[in-house]
């Protein structure tokens, strides 16, 4: 029985191309153990960046045919979207080797170093970005396994979702949309707040209570966020960006100059390179973290201005025209409200652009899309949406993104709807001005860093 990192040494990932998979691969490659896997995206007559990258890491790669499982694997690996009739998995059970699910094979390596898990319904990925700067700057060596790739480790040719250092502390994601947050048991855990998502609030309760009561020794939460304050153990190991609100660590002073930030943490001034009020708050996060195991204002000052932010989060495309292209993956409501409002910091008028993903979700969300788009709308601002991405499987095609467009019209807000996102940019081009940002926002279809990345150049 596989339960700890010593107990096997070869690893076949199937889906080995999706963000959680490959990092936990090239954490493991990074340690030694001889990695290999497929996916559905490798194809033989195709170049598949993600499959050079990994290759480069010295993880062979296949097609998803069952050819790469023989006798010499030690664990096969899946994630939740791998089914039983795939024939990695039959060939597997055939030979009788143990298969586990991604999440338990993360709490198997994340009990092998003293862990950070960064817990949260928004936020996850730059938080665990900002601490796992920090402690390079404090020179701790740390290591990584994150939901996103960060950019300064894109820039050496990588996925970027992944290192792996030679120090004891690990940062992780400890995802909450698939429950699997509650299999960690680490030696430090971030509640940064709990909104509505995947899940009821009641729900996520549960699981971010669980996730607390598993931590070993420090647990932190954003006061300001009254259902993570519900669960905190000390305020003063806490957060809150509201003076007003008992906690350890404040942050006050916010402001924002085009695609900078300034603030201050406990009457320190830091300085960012990013945009938003939210990155403010991901950035106390990460420091009331980093000042609590030991690392001094003045580092954490430093390496957060030298921060260089994650793909797709707030990513600054660049400015045609007058016209301002960023990307971001907002995907729920909250997150989209928030990144309309930083954007909105840099031009007078922001043309937001989003594609829902799932039909279920969309249906779960609804109302909170339209209050947090009617909210946070200006009257200059516009908010488009083009119909919802569907990843495949059994689905109730019973809502349309025209059905949130047509109540947020209702309100009085500018509300367009284009079915195909390739008629986007003509149908908004006469919509941009000569001081405006577009921002284009969406998430789980891999295809759209690529459709962003279209239409800065077509426009």
């Amino acid at each position: 029985m596989i339960q700890t990192i010593e107990d096997f040494e070869s690893v076949f990932f199937i889906g080995i191309a999706g963000t959680g998979m490959s990092a936990i691969a090239q954490y493991l490659a990074g340690v030694g153990k001889n990695i290999s896997g497929s996916d559905r995206y490798f194809t033989e007559n195709s170049s598949n960046d993600t499959k050079i990258k990994l290759e480069k890491e010295g993880i062979h790669c296949f097609l998803q045919n069952g050819e790469g499982i023989d006798s010499k694997i030690d664990l096969v690996v899946v994630s939740t979207a791998i089914e039983d009739t795939v024939e990695e998995v039959r060939k597997a059970k055939l030979l009788n080797i143990p298969i586990i699910k991604r999440s338990d094979l993360l709490a198997i390596i994340a009990r092998s170093k003293k862990t950070i898990a960064v817990g949260g319904t928004s936020g996850k990925s730059t938080t665990s970005a900002m601490l796992f700067d920090i402690l390079k700057e404090a020179h701790w060596e740390p290591s990584i396994i994150s939901g996103a790739g960060l950019v300064s480790i894109i820039k050496k040719g990588k996925i970027g979702n992944a290192a792996v250092g030679k120090g004891e502390w690990l940062i992780i994601e400890a995802d909450e949309s698939d429950g699997s947050i509650v299999k960690y048991t680490p030696e430090v855990g971030l509640l940064l707040n709990i909104d509505k998502d995947h899940q009821e609030i009641e729900e996520l309760h549960t699981i971010f209570n669980t996730f607390k009561n598993n931590t070993q020794k420090l647990f932190v939460v954003n006061q300001g966020n009254h259902l993570a304050a519900a669960l905190s153990v000390d305020a003063t190991h806490d957060f809150s960006s509201n003076y007003k609100i008992s906690a350890g660590y404040h942050a006050a002073h916010f402001k924002q100059n085009g695609l900078n930030i300034s603030f201050q943490i406990n009457n320190e001034d830091f300085e960012m390179n990013v945009i938003g009020r939210h990155n403010m708050e991901n950035a106390l996060a990460a420091v009331t973290i980093a000042h609590q195991i030991g690392i001094s204002m003045d580092i954490c000052k430093s390496a957060l201005k030298k921060y260089e932010g994650i793909y797709r989060r707030h990513q600054l495309l660049g400015s045609k025209n007058g016209v301002w292209v960023i990307d971001d993956y907002a995907h729920n409501p909250v997150k989209c409200a928030a990144s309309i409002e930083a954007c909105q910091h840099i031009a007078p008028k922001v043309i937001a652009w989003f594609q829902p993903h799932g039909y279920g979700p969309t249906r779960f969300l609804k109302n909170d899309f339209i209050d947090e788009f009617v909210k946070i709308l200006r009257p200059n601002d516009e908010i488009w949406m083009s119909e919802i991405f569907y990843a495949g499987g059994t689905a109730t095609k019973d809502i349309s993104s025209n059905d949130l467009i047509h109540e947020i019209k209702l309100q009085g807000k500018n509300a367009f709807f284009v079915e195909d996102r390739n008629d986007f940019l003509r149908e908004v081009q006469s919509h941009l001005t000569s001081n405006c940002v577009l921002l284009l926002m969406g998430a789980r279809d891999p295809s759209l860093e690529y459709f962003s990345q279209d239409v800065y150049k077509q426009l």
